[in-house]
């Protein structure tokens, strides 16, 4: 299985015979693609990818252009059946229900288009959820008369049940579909779904989860969540290149699910496979490079540590919470949320801006934000939540950060706050 096994004869120079500590970068400059000279701590907005992928993509670019009509008519299938294999394997899911998007939000509006809402009809969402598919929440429901209900889960979250409670106290008789983070966005927490989708599916709910940070940054098994639709991103922390995502639907629901572009996989007289891998396999022509690489990046990344992706997975993750205690120090906090429910994100929230008592927004970007930028060149997001002049500062790693990282952006605050918090 690709997530605990990696290929010798290919695997990075950068991997060694013992497992790095977390003070050692992993991989080094010639397989990151990172501008040189800055501080990287924002790996869940874009993800990185690495350049033997890049490389990997780029030769697949050729190979289309020498002879487009072959590779399209004659290859394309065969290629695009192997990624779906080999992402399956690595998510614990069947091929067959599996198939490439260009990110989450385009799986979650395709999901929420598919579900048969009726007037008064509730969707049960969190004041965690991102932005985009709030938004498409919003609009779906607007266009069926249906209701959004909101489970507000307080952060700092004092222990795992509370997020549970949250959601299940929502629930009316209403409540027929609830979208779920399975890695909130702004706050880095992994909501305990083994739990909720089985107590949710017992009070008459499905579910769909915006995995958006999931796939390679937690074990993820889709087939044991058994929700009704998983939407995730592998341009985040499996890193492959931008533009690489999927949708993973459960069989019984496959028939109503279509994608938003509709092409020649509609009218398929095709009977080798099901429809909903007809209509998914060809939205138009595009470059389909990024879904193909994606076997590439979890081979590529996964030979960086003799562990493969469970051992990535727990040195992330152990940096991460160092670097989120010592912010706690700094702020005099006590951590937000359990360390049970993070991963290698983490945010913690922040004082309001000390001038003018909110946390001011300038050109788009936090002044903190900015400031780290402009005068650090650390990447580190700052914004809004749940609603100003409430603010977090969330930190992201990946296998390219050091704990020499968290001290200089931990200087850098050091230094903002004895500054008076200038904007």
């Amino acid at each position: 299985m690709l997530m605990h096994h990696a290929n010798p004869s290919t695997a990075s120079a950068a991997r060694t015979a013992t497992p790095p500590s977390t003070h050692d970068p992993i991989g080094g400059p010639d397989f990151w693609a990172l501008e040189p000279g800055v501080t990287f701590l924002n790996h869940g907005a874009f993800g990185s990818c690495p350049r033997p992928v890049l490389e990997h993509q780029h030769n697949l670019q050729l190979r289309i252009e020498r002879q487009p009509v072959r590779f399209f008519v004659d290859e394309y299938e065969a290629l695009w059946d192997g990624a779906r294999t080999d992402l399956a394997r690595f998510l614990g899911a069947r091929a067959e229900n599996l198939v490439f998007l260009r990110n989450t939000t385009e799986g979650i509006n395709i999901l929420l288009r598919a579900f048969p809402l009726r007037p008064d009809d509730e969707i049960l969402v969190t004041n965690h959820e991102y932005n985009a598919c709030r938004n498409a929440v919003d609009r779906t429901a607007a266009e069926r008369n249906a209701r959004v209900r909101v489970a507000s889960i307080p952060f700092p979250l004092p222990r795992p049940e509370t997020a549970v409670e949250c959601i299940l106290e929502a629930v009316t008789e209403r409540t027929r579909l609830a979208l779920l983070d399975h890695v909130t966005s702004p706050t880095g927490l992994v909501f305990p779904l083994e739990t909720l989708i089985p107590e949710l599916r017992r009070r008459g709910v499905e579910v769909i989860v915006d995995g958006a940070h999931a796939p390679g940054l937690i074990p993820t098994r889709l087939d044991a969540l058994d929700c009704l639709g998983y939407a995730g991103n592998c341009h985040k922390w499996l890193c492959a290149p931008k533009g690489a995502a999927f949708l993973h639907v459960r069989p019984d629901f496959q028939a109503r699910v279509q994608p938003l572009i509709t092409s020649h996989g509609a009218n398929s007289t095709r009977t080798d496979r099901s429809r909903y891998l007809l209509e998914f396999a060809w939205m138009g022509t595009m470059d389909p490079t990024a879904w193909l690489c994606v076997p590439e990046a979890i081979r590529q990344v996964g030979s960086l540590l003799p562990g493969g992706w469970p051992a990535i997975q727990q040195r992330n993750r152990t940096l991460a919470l160092e670097i989120r205690n010592r912010l706690c120090e700094l702020f005099e906090i006590p951590p937000p949320a359990p360390d049970s429910m993070l991963a290698a994100m983490a945010a913690i929230p922040l004082p309001p801006d000390r001038q003018s008592g909110i946390g001011r927004i300038r050109n788009g970007l936090d002044p903190l934000r900015d400031h780290l930028w402009q005068r650090h060149r650390i990447e580190v997001p700052v914004f809004p939540w749940p609603q100003p002049p409430a603010r977090v500062l969330r930190v992201s790693l990946h296998l390219y950060n050091t704990p020499e990282d968290g001290h200089r952006l931990l200087a850098a605050l050091r230094e903002w706050r004895e500054n008076g918090c200038p904007s």
